[in-house]
């Protein structure tokens, strides 16, 4: 059995709905009050009317504590979402979230690292965590009489790991050799080049793990900065699902939590410890050719929308309406640029992505092709983008709001998926959107909406394009951008 399981440390493309985050009246509120945007909520089924209600507590040092109790579950998940990830980093500390990931199980000042493996098996739970671009989290499923001692853990691996610079040491091969695998992979090379050149000289253009230099040179000063200048209570929610009981969890936050700093000194905010610049998008390319490689994996980009843009939810069933091809599952396509790819064999895949952060986002192409082929998949994909808004119909709408709906629904199955849920969006929009909320905002977007988010996003825009691979017959950077405004 697994019982410390490190989550990949590039998240898959984000999900969830966005709107504009509303303050709390009170200090404890209840998400399930919240109004829906429209009487089509009226229309919806019961079970979803009837989700459970998610209760939320805000402390006087910020800290928030939100949680669903979920009466037929002898399971809960509890864990810490911390508004601290990659983009938050300097070049000086790039690395370090990613590096306290991996030192939060290697021992604290109360326990070992056998301790605590053995303290986490005895429970028969799980210990999780993970590193993205704008989030660090930790979080444990176990029963829920253990609640308790979860939170205990919780609190001990953030806020008392040992960080002995033995351990340090030996920590940067075991991430070294991470990194080595993340660059076989091509997927993740090419995303995390993209993010770099459509971001660059800023923080989200920054990798997860760091630099190389950065991972070799991180000190055990290095990250107790890190701590202390991002782990700040209005920056982190505690958040439960499952075996919860609200006010129990609340108490447990208060005395765990409760000695979290609030704020940052004149000193820490002027140091080299923490970025707090916007994420600025970049018409740009970078090209790593191979000659000997007959395949190219590309990744073409352009801006996209922020959590809670107006274009969020359009631009989401945009990525549904244009969906994806991969000739290893045949020919099933769902929109012309798909059938286009797979009628003339253009690539061996292709797939639409939206990732959005708190200020901007990308929305675009990943596709692996033969460099032979690359030329002529490039026209064919600029082409169907050029046009897009204008070949949007009220049917390829409705098919991709009830393809959202069942993605949003089925992302909630679960106790590990409905506390990840509560923790991001409270970081991301200061409250728990309820299923009937999201799918009403879905409903109330109509084919003008998604037509002109098409147009905002595409027509005569820059775009950032990663590639690695065979490149010869891939087109310059002026000759795409110029087919954005046909």
């Amino acid at each position: 059995m697994t019982i410390l399981n490190k989550l990949p440390t590039r998240t898959l493309l984000q999900r969830a709905a966005a709107l504009t985050s509303r303050p709390l009246s009170a200090s404890s509120s209840s998400a399930a009050a919240a109004t829906s945007p429209s009487s089509t909520t009226n229309n919806f089924p019961s079970y979803l009317l009837a989700t459970p209600t998610t209760e939320i507590t805000t402390f006087p040092s910020g800290l928030r504590v939100a949680s669903e109790t979920i009466p037929s579950s002898s399971t809960a998940t509890v864990g810490v979402w911390i508004d601290a990830g990659s983009r938050y980093e300097t070049p000086h500390n790039n690395g370090a979230a990613h590096f306290l990931e991996h030192m939060a199980f290697k021992g604290t000042s109360k326990r070992t690292q056998y301790q605590l493996e053995i303290e986490i098996e005895n429970m028969g739970g799980h210990l999780n965590a993970y590193t993205s671009r704008e989030q660090t989290v930790y979080f444990a499923k176990v029963f829920e009489k253990d609640v308790p001692r979860a939170m205990d853990i919780l609190a001990d691996i953030l806020l008392g790991s040992k960080l002995d610079p033995r351990a340090v040491n030996r920590e940067r091969d075991v991430i070294l050799r991470e990194m080595r695998e993340v660059n076989k992979s091509n997927e993740e090379l090419v995303l995390d080049h993209l993010h770099g050149t459509a971001f660059q000289n800023s923080g989200l253009g920054r990798t997860i793990l760091g630099p190389e230099k950065n991972i070799c040179t991180l000190s055990r000063a290095d990250l107790r900065e890190y701590i202390d200048t991002h782990y700040l209570a209005p920056q982190m929610v505690i958040a439960g699902a499952g075996a919860v009981d609200h006010g129990r969890l609340c108490e447990l936050a208060e005395y765990y939590f409760g000695g979290l700093r609030v704020e940052l000194d004149e000193a820490q905010r002027e140091s080299d410890a923490v970025c707090l610049d916007e994420g600025k998008f970049v018409g740009s390319d970078v090209r790593i050719h191979f000659k000997s490689d007959n395949m190219v994996h590309m990744a073409l980009a352009y801006e996209g929308a922020s959590w809670t843009s107006e274009y969020a939810y359009p631009l989401m069933l945009l990525q549904s309406l244009i969906g994806g091809y991969d000739r290893a599952a045949g020919k099933n396509v769902t929109s012309q640029l798909c059938y286009d790819v797979a009628a003339s064999e253009l690539a061996n895949s292709i797939s639409t992505f939206n990732t959005c952060y708190k200020d901007t986002g990308l929305f675009g192409l990943y596709a692996i092709a033969d460099k032979e082929r690359v030329s002529d998949l490039m026209a064919s994909v600029m082409q169907n983008l050029s046009k897009m808004a204008d070949h949007i119909r009220e049917e390829d709408v409705e098919r991709a709001k009830i393809a959202l709906k069942a993605t949003m629904l089925m992302g909630l199955d679960g106790n590990t998926n409905v506390c990840e849920d509560i923790g991001r969006q409270l970081l991301t929009y200061g409250r728990r959107l309820t299923p009937a909320e999201i799918f009403g905002r879905i409903e109330e977007v109509t084919v003008e909406d998604v037509r002109a988010a098409a147009h905002t996003v595409f027509h005569d825009k820059d775009h950032a394009m990663a590639a690695v691979g065979g490149l010869e017959g891939l087109p310059s950077y002026e000759w795409i951008r110029s087919k954005s405004c046909q």
